[in-house]
């Protein structure tokens, strides 16, 4: 898979990674400082995999040669018999660790999130499923220690939200989150039905990685900024002065509000980070287009589109039809115990990505 020269090669980058980010002007440079610790960080790991990788390697191949020379001694054979089972059993791990590691890491992995959840058919009903994703997904942001905060909401007549936009307010939350992107289907009976039908309701949700200043560059000249009364439902949190906030980017015609802070200025602060990321989610899906195959390769495109899970309440059942995997167990993935289903998305998608990838990412002239 790699050889000595390979990790030489990966050596000397690290080296000059090194030299370039004690250079004053690198240190001057923030975006460009933060690419470079990036792929530091992610060398050095690959370093210490390919080392472990090929020592086992060497060991192996040592101990079969020891063992093909008719002139080995018995001890010595004995001893390379031992060396050959531990290397061979140790092997697979470690080739699979570096499978992983030569991966190309997805940039925005190691950011917070902003998701956006729309109620989708199925009118009140959908409405109130919205609401049920957005507590299983603060209770699951919750198991993991992570902070969410409400950006803006769209409230319903029953209680439901039309629309919410959060943030999940943890360094790698798009590591986990980001496979919930698409349609989420609901079956079960609501309580306003007298016969007893279960109806199928929708809602769509958007996970998109929070973006810096350093990620997207906005042009204030491109900004159309609105400010108005905010209000609430039942007259709850209704404002006398114009705090809430709509912002109009013209090239792109995204539109986002917040309104759900009591000062202008915070409204704003919300609403541009949204803008942001929005932004940065739509260059994001350009470049993905550009390489469809790379897309195709992986646990569901993300599409809004795409119906990735049902839930099935009268029979506590929960099905992700990405992977084709049912869990008996709607009521404590509703109740935000999230872990194992989205473990297993991430399992399925670095599965993908290495049968897909490991080949391109790995030198093709012999010194793989």
């Amino acid at each position: 898979m790699i050889d000595r020269a390979y990790l030489e090669r990966l050596t000397g980058r690290r080296g000059e990674i090194e030299a370039e980010m004690s250079r004053p002007e690198t240190a001057g440079d923030a975006a460009r400082m933060q690419a470079l610790m990036r792929e530091y960080s992610r060398l050095k790991d690959l370093i210490a995999v390919a080392e472990q990788y090929l020592s086992l390697s060497e060991q192996h191949e040592e101990s079969l040669a020891v063992l093909e020379d008719p002139a080995t001694e018995p001890e010595l054979r004995e001893l390379a018999e031992e060396q050959r089972l531990e290397s061979e059993k140790a092997l697979p791990a470690a080739e699979r660790n570096l499978q992983l590691a030569l991966l190309e890491p997805d940039p925005m992995d190691e950011k917070p999130v902003i998701v956006e959840i729309r109620a989708g058919t199925g009118g009140e009903e959908a409405a109130l499923f919205t609401a049920d994703l957005y507590k299983m997904y603060s209770r699951y942001a919750e198991n993991a220690g992570w902070r969410t905060s409400i950006i803006s909401t769209s409230d319903s007549d029953a209680g439901g939200y039309k629309e919410i936009v959060f943030g999940v307010e943890d360094a790698a939350a798009y590591r986990w989150m980001k496979y919930e992107s698409g349609t989420h289907r609901v079956q079960r009976v609501p309580e306003t039905e007298t016969q007893g039908r279960i109806h199928t309701s929708a809602a769509t949700v958007a996970v998109l990685p929070e973006a810096e200043e350093v990620d997207i560059e906005i042009n204030p000249q491109d900004l159309k900024i609105d400010t108005y009364r905010a209000s609430g439902a039942g007259g709850q949190h209704v404002n006398t002065t114009d705090s809430a906030v709509r912002i109009t980017h013209e090239p792109s015609g995204l539109i986002v509000q917040c309104q759900d802070e009591r000062s202008q200025h915070k409204n704003r602060a919300k609403a541009l980070k949204v803008l942001r990321s929005k932004l940065l989610d739509h260059q994001r899906r350009e470049d993905e287009m550009r390489a469809a195959e790379m897309r195709k390769s992986q646990v569901g495109s993300g599409d809004r589109s795409e119906k990735i899970r049902t839930y099935n309440f009268p029979q506590n059942r929960v099905t992700d039809h990405r992977i084709n995997l049912t869990l008996y167990k709607l009521d404590r993935i509703m109740a935000g115990e999230l872990a194992e289903l989205i473990e297993t998305l991430r399992e399925r998608d670095l599965e993908k990505r290495i049968e897909a990838e490991v080949q391109t990412a790995t030198p093709q002239n012999g010194s793989s």
